[in-house]
């Protein structure tokens, strides 16, 4: 994480003073000492050798730049899309489910219609039921009384085939004293 504000420039600072120092080193050596050969000046130029954690001699204190990779225009792009694409994919599913609710709902209106019709057509059926129940016991007394007609024809129906096989009888009998 990059460091703002104070922290930045305390950093920057710390950053320049042993860069500074080893160049006043180099100056005071390169007075002092013999001319040294070209690869030895190159390798010992902070100029020229990559910069790697120095240790401060005063406190021990190691700095280090931070390593800052420039962003990628693409990844940009790319995670626009991707939110974008989330978003609608997010939209979709709720949609769905939002569909989905709205159907049940629609579901249950319906059923809730049909189990109203349905409730109505058993009231009507049951008033026709309590009606015809009511008309066949007003009519019972009439059903009774045909009953009773019934048990009467019939009893006089045995009398009759009595009475038809007593003239029978009568007759035979009236026949035989004929011949006589």
């Amino acid at each position: 994480m990059a460091a703002t504000g104070d922290d930045a420039a305390a950093m920057d600072s710390i950053s320049r003073a042993p860069a500074a120092h080893l160049a006043a080193l180099n100056a005071a050596a390169s007075s002092s000492s013999p001319p040294e050969a070209p690869e030895a000046a190159a390798a010992e130029s902070p100029a020229v050798a990559p910069k790697k954690p120095s240790t401060n001699s005063d406190g021990g204190v190691e700095t280090a730049e931070e390593a800052v990779e420039p962003a990628e225009p693409d990844i940009d792009e790319l995670c626009t899309d991707m939110f974008e694409k989330m978003s609608v994919f997010l939209q979709g599913e709720l949609t769905g489910t939002c569909e989905d609710y709205r159907l049940l709902e629609n579901m249950n209106k319906l059923t809730s219609l049909k189990y109203m019709e349905m409730k109505d057509i058993s009231i009507n059926i049951s008033r026709n039921l309590q009606d015809l129940n009511n008309k066949y016991a007003s009519l019972q007394p009439y059903l009774d009384q045909i009953n009773q007609i019934e048990d009467q024809v019939s009893s006089l129906e045995q009398a009759a085939y009595k009475m038809d096989a007593y003239s029978k009888k009568l007759e035979a009998r009236f026949k035989k004293l004929e011949k006589r």
